[in-house]
């Protein structure tokens, strides 16, 4: 059987590793495709796929994790086979979202400050690409610090309702799923368990299901036995093709590339 990856993140983003480091690390893991699904940007997929087009064996997913909002609830949802042609369209959606995120971090950063957590702006500045979000902060605090790990700062200071972190609106979920549809791409559900329990789950999925979703990861790192098996009854309960990756950021993440294994043949299901 050959494995796959379908959730990871570079320098794009989040993560710490170049798109083009992602396609070598999966072939050393000796895996037979990876996604590439930066948060709210396909900035580092032309250097993904001109990677992966360089004799590698590895077939590069192009993708785009997009931040969106459903009842208050904040879901990621997957655009995985996102083609060269439409990137301008998915920009361009974003394009709003992402200023209003850099404003929100920025917000983050000085409230922060006032309560005694002081970092140097222009060095968190320096740790994007363009863009920075709490991932960026969270690594400055831990450098700084102020908590031992990243998962911590999450946890703590920059959790929703810890008095510093006030998320900005992104866009709806139900939107975004019918807009991936609408560019020819597939929408996959990232990590639904992370945000909804299961009577959430049964209330968003339907309304999902009828916008277009086509899948919803099953396998995350940090899903235990029973939430795996949990998931995989309600994909299949919902006609909902099993998805799954590492969600790799790097070293901003502990998480391995490769981790869970996901079979080749699941992407072979999404594939449009």
């Amino acid at each position: 059987m050959t494995f796959c990856d379908l959730h990871t993140h570079s320098h794009f983003s989040d993560g710490t590793d170049s798109p083009a480091r992602l396609v070598e690390l999966a072939r050393e893991r000796g895996l037979s495709a990876i996604a590439l699904c930066d948060h709210n940007t396909v900035g580092g997929l032309p250097e993904f796929l001109a990677a992966a087009a360089e004799g590698t064996g590895i077939e590069a997913v192009p993708g785009c994790e997009f931040t969106t909002n459903r009842c208050g609830t904040e879901l990621h949802i997957l655009g995985l086979f996102i083609q060269p042609e439409r990137y301008g369209q998915v920009e361009t959606l974003l394009a709003d979202f992402t200023r209003r995120k850099n404003e929100n971090t920025l917000e983050l950063l000085e409230a922060l400050d006032r309560g005694g957590y002081h970092l140097d702006k222009d060095a968190v500045l320096a740790r994007g690409n363009g863009w920075i979000n709490r991932a960026h902060v969270a690594s400055a605090l831990r450098d700084a610090g102020y908590v031992p790990t990243v998962q911590a700062a999450f946890d703590s200071l920059l959790a929703p309702g810890g008095g510093f972190y006030v998320p900005p609106m992104p866009i709806g979920s139900l939107e975004a799923i019918r807009f991936i549809r609408s560019i020819g791409a597939v929408p996959v559900l990232a990590h639904p368990f992370l945000q909804l329990d299961e009577a959430g789950m049964r209330a968003f999925l339907p309304a999902a299901k009828e916008a277009g979703l086509a899948g919803m990861e099953v396998r995350y790192p940090k899903y235990g036995p029973e939430t795996t098996a949990l998931a995989s009854r309600m994909a299949k309960e919902f006609g909902l093709v099993p998805s799954g990756g590492s969600d790799y950021h790097g070293a901003t993440k502990p998480n391995p590339l490769g981790l869970p294994q996901v079979p080749a043949d699941w992407l072979e299901a999404l594939r449009p």
